[in-house]
C-alpha cells in the first residue's frame, strides 16, 4: 500500500481531506494556467513566464513549488519543469471542463468587451435574446 501524503489544511477547512487541499491549489492565482501551459512539453522557468504573459516571477515560483510539494510537476536544471504522472492525470481530468465551455445563458461574468462579443455572437447564433446589464444588477431604468 503507497505511503499516505501529508496535504496542508486548505484555506477554509481544517480537515486537511487531499480533495480540500486540491481545491485550494487549483483556486490561486495563475494555477491552471500554468498547469495548461505544461500539457505538452517541458518549460524552463523563463520559457514559462513568458507563456503566462510574462507573470511575477516570484508567483511563478511559488507555484512551482506548490506544485513540487503535491507531486503534479517535477523540475530538472536545464531540462525545465513538466507534468508528472499525477499532473497529466489532473490535467486530464480538468481538460473537459476546458472543452465544455460556457453556455450562452451563463454570459452575466463581466469579461470584458472582448469576450462580451464573443457571448453576443453565440446568443445570436442560439437565438437567445441579449441580456440587460443595468437590469441584471438591479439598476432602475
Amino acid at each position: 500500500m503507497p505511503a499516505a501524503r501529508n496535504f496542508p489544511s486548505a484555506r477554509g477547512s481544517h480537515t486537511g481531506r487531499p480533495s480540500m487541499a486540491l481545491f485550494d491549489l487549483l483556486g490561486r492565482r495563475w494555477t491552471l494556467r500554468i498547469l495548461w501551459e505544461l500539457r505538452e512539453v517541458s518549460l524552463t522557468f523563463r520559457e514559462l513566464r513568458t507563456h503566462c504573459d510574462e507573470m511575477s516571477p516570484s508567483v511563478l515560483n511559488k507555484r512551482l513549488a506548490e506544485f513540487r510539494g503535491a507531486g503534479i510537476v517535477s523540475g530538472e536544471r536545464g531540462v525545465g519543469d513538466q507534468l508528472t504522472k499525477g499532473g497529466e492525470d489532473l490535467l486530464a481530468f480538468l481538460t473537459p471542463l476546458h472543452n465544455t465551455g460556457l453556455p450562452p445563458e451563463c454570459a452575466v461574468l463581466n469579461l470584458g468587451e472582448s469576450s462580451k462579443l464573443r457571448i453576443d455572437a453565440k446568443r445570436e447564433r442560439a437565438n437567445v435574446p441579449p441580456s440587460n446589464d443595468a437590469t441584471r444588477r438591479g439598476a432602475s431604468s
